[in-house]
């Protein structure tokens, strides 16, 4: 059987918070996530600021480097990180402007169809009126001349006019045999 032991100085780590679907990695992944969301912000106002590190003058820092092993410049070194893009901004002056050019070119195209709907309705108004009074000159012509058709005052113009009623027809024979009834002259 064989048994691994890990290094005192690593952790052991469990797999309790992790999804089944991920194993290790995942939840590892979400660790080191966390940590770095914890020491290097992305939000804020503080998220693209340098570091600032305090720095001695040089005679003072003349002092022997001590050497390095390979796992102290790894944590000595500083974690490398995708900085978010710079914020974009576009010039206001034209958008406002093109704003306010379609709200006025709004306001002006409402009022012109405003003004031509008013001017239409009093133009309907004068029409309707002038139908009406060409409705009734219309009705009373058509008085007067069923007035001026009737038998009682055709005969009493033609009396005004030297004319008299025939008293008896005169027929005349066609060669096909029909009869045409014409008046004849009066005695």
């Amino acid at each position: 059987m064989n048994v691994t032991t890990l290094p005192g100085s690593r952790q052991r780590r469990t797999q309790q918070g992790a999804p089944r679907s991920g194993g290790r990695t995942t939840g590892r992944d979400a660790e080191h996530n966390e940590q770095q969301r914890r020491d290097y912000p992305t939000d804020g106002a503080t998220a693209l600021q340098p570091e600032h590190e305090t720095t001695t003058p040089a005679h003072e820092n003349m002092q022997p480097v001590p050497q390095r092993h390979a796992s102290d410049t790894k944590q000595a070194s500083p974690r490398l990180r995708v900085a978010p893009p710079a914020p974009v901004s576009a010039p206001r002056a034209p958008f406002v402007a093109l704003v306010l050019v379609l709200v006025l070119s709004g306001v002006i195209g409402i009022l012109v169809l405003n003004t031509r709907i008013a001017e239409n309705a009093f133009k309907l108004d004068a029409l309707k009126t002038k139908q009406s009074n060409l409705d009734r000159d219309e009705e009373r012509l058509r008085s007067d001349l069923a007035n001026k058709e009737s038998p009682v005052t055709l005969a009493s113009r033609a009396k005004q006019l030297g004319l008299v009623p025939s008293r008896t027809p005169a027929f005349l024979v066609l060669p096909d045999g029909t009869k045409l009834e014409m008046p004849g002259p009066s005695k």
